[in-house]
C-alpha cells in the first residue's frame, strides 16, 4: 500500500458492544449498554462509530453478544450507508459459536480472534479496538500516528485522573517518555505520572496495534487453557512485561468543544452518571458540543414533526426552560425545567417535570409531578403521579439510587398498579 495513504484508511475499528452494562439496572433489561438512548436522539455506541467515522476510518466492525437486538437494527438503520464497492464496510459479528457449538465469545480478546478471517480479509495493516460504551470526541488518527512513530506493539488510550480516584480503574506506571512500565487493576496506591505525582493514568480501553502483531498473539492466546482471553487481564499485562507498550493521552487527540474546554469523556454506566450526563447538556455551554458541526455525533434520524408547545393559561402552560426538546414532542400544558426530552414523548396539561430524563416515546398523563427521574422507552406515566418527593414511598415500587435519581419502567408500573 503506498505510504501516502493515510494511516486511516489503512486501519479498521474493531468496536467492542457485547457487554450488557448491569449497573444501569433496568435500563439494560432489554437492551445492551451501547444501544441505550443518550443525549436527546443517539445511542450511546454512536460516539465511538462517530469518532471512527470523522477520524476518516472507514473499516468497521461491531462485535455483538448480550440482547443485541436492539443494537443489530439501529446499525442497520442508522448506519448503513457504508459502500462495499468504495472500500468501505460496516460488519455486525455476533457471538455465533463459530469455532465451538458452545463457544460464545469468552471475553474481549476472544471477540477479535473468533473473527481474524475477517479482519484479514480488509486488508488492513493497523487494527483499532474500541469500547462501544462511553461518550466522548476523539480523533483515533492521532491515536495511530502515535503508534506508528513510537514503534511500540501496543498503544493504549489513558485518562489522567486524580490519583484519589485512580483505584477503580485499571492504571499504568509510565517512564518519562510515556512509556508503561506496569499496568495494575485497580491498585490501591496508584502510582503518579512522572510530571505530574498527583494523577494517574486509566486505561480508557481503546488500543491499537499492528494486525500481524495482534493476529499472533491472538492465536496463542486461544490455545492456552489457562487465559481469560481479555485484553486488559492477559494480553496486555503480557506486552507490558514482554514487549513496548506506550502510553497515549486522551488530551492529546480529544475534540474539544472550545480551546478553553477541558477534555470531555464519560463513562454513563450507573443511573446516576447516565441521569447527571443527559442533564449536563443542558447547561448554558456544555462541555460536550453536540452542534458542532466540523465533528457530528452520526445517529438514526427519525423522521418525525417538530416540537410543538401548546396550551397558554395559568397552570397550563406548554413551557421549557432550560431544556432539550426533541423532534416529535408535543408540550401540552405541561412545564419542564431542566430536563432532556427523547424524540416522541408526550406530555399532558397541569403536569411538571423537573430535572427529568425521558426516554423516547414516553407518555405523560395529566397531572403528574415528576422529578430527578429516569423515565425508560414507551413508559406511560399515569395521571396524577408524584414520584421524586418522597423516596421512600418511590422506593416500595421504583428504583431509586443512592444518588436520589428514580429510574422508572413500565413494568414498575404495572407492578405498582396490580399492587
Amino acid at each position: 500500500m503506498p505510504s501516502t495513504t493515510r494511516l486511516a484508511h489503512r486501519s479498521m475499528a474493531f468496536v467492542l458492544a457485547g457487554g450488557r452494562g448491569s449497573r444501569l439496572r433496568e435500563l439494560t433489561d432489554r437492551r445492551v449498554k451501547p444501544a441505550v438512548y443518550f443525549g436527546g436522539k443517539t445511542r450511546i455506541i454512536d460516539f465511538a462509530l462517530s469518532n471512527a467515522l470523522n477520524s476518516g476510518i472507514r473499516k468497521i466492525s461491531v462485535a455483538t453478544q448480550y440482547k443485541a437486538h436492539s443494537l443489530i437494527r439501529h446499525c442497520q438503520r442508522g448506519w448503513n450507508f457504508f459502500r462495499a464497492e468504495r472500500n468501505e464496510f460496516l460488519d455486525i459479528l455476533p457471538a455465533s459459536q463459530r469455532y465451538d457449538e458452545s463457544m460464545w465469545y469468552r471475553g474481549t480478546a476472544d471477540a477479535v480472534a473468533q473473527n481474524i478471517d475477517i479482519v484479514d480479509s480488509y486488508g488492513v495493516d493497523y487494527v483499532l479496538i474500541l469500547a462501544g460504551d462511553h461518550i466522548y470526541k476523539m480523533d483515533y488518527e492521532r491515536m495511530i500516528e502515535h503508534h506508528v512513530d513510537s514503534g511500540a506493539d501496543v498503544t493504549i488510550g489513558c485518562l489522567t485522573v486524580p490519583r484519589a480516584e485512580a483505584s477503580a480503574f485499571g492504571v499504568m506506571a509510565i517512564d518519562e517518555n510515556d512509556v508503561i512500565t506496569s499496568f495494575l487493576e485497580k491498585p490501591k496506591d496508584p502510582p503518579g505520572t512522572p510530571d505530574d505525582p498527583d494523577v494517574t493514568l486509566a486505561s480508557m480501553g481503546i488500543y491499537v496495534f499492528k494486525w500481524d502483531f495482534l493476529r499472533d498473539l491472538l492465536v496463542r492466546d486461544m490455545e492456552d487453557a489457562t487465559s481469560s482471553h481479555d485484553f486488559g487481564n492477559d494480553l496486555i499485562p503480557q506486552i507490558v512485561k514482554n514487549g513496548r507498550a506506550q502510553a497515549h493521552r486522551f488530551t492529546d487527540s480529544c475534540v474539544r468543544a472550545s480551546s478553553e474546554a477541558p477534555a470531555y469523556w464519560r463513562d454513563v454506566g450507573t443511573v446516576d452518571a447516565f441521569w447527571k450526563a443527559n442533564l449536563d447538556l443542558t447547561n448554558f455551554a456544555p462541555d460536550l458540543d453536540l452542534w458542532d458541526n466540523d465533528w457530528p455525533i452520526w445517529t438514526y434520524s427519525e423522521s418525525v414533526p417538530p416540537a410543538k408547545f401548546i396550551h397558554d393559561e395559568e397552570n397550563r402552560r406548554g413551557l421549557a426552560i432550560s431544556s432539550l426538546i426533541s423532534g416529535g414532542c408535543i408540550i401540552s400544558g405541561t412545564e419542564i425545567r431542566e430536563s432532556l426530552l427523547f424524540t416522541m414523548v408526550h406530555t399532558n396539561s397541569y403536569s411538571s417535570l423537573e430535572r427529568a430524563v425521558v426516554l423516547p416515546r414516553a407518555y405523560i398523563s395529566r397531572n403528574a409531578r415528576l422529578k430527578n427521574v429516569v423515565i425508560d422507552r414507551g413508559v406511560c406515566i399515569p395521571e396524577g403521579l408524584v414520584v421524586g418527593e418522597d423516596p421512600e414511598e418511590d422506593a416500595k415500587w421504583f428504583r431509586v439510587t443512592d444518588g436520589g435519581v428514580t429510574l422508572i419502567t413500565q413494568d414498575m408500573l404495572d407492578r405498582r398498579a396490580e399492587g
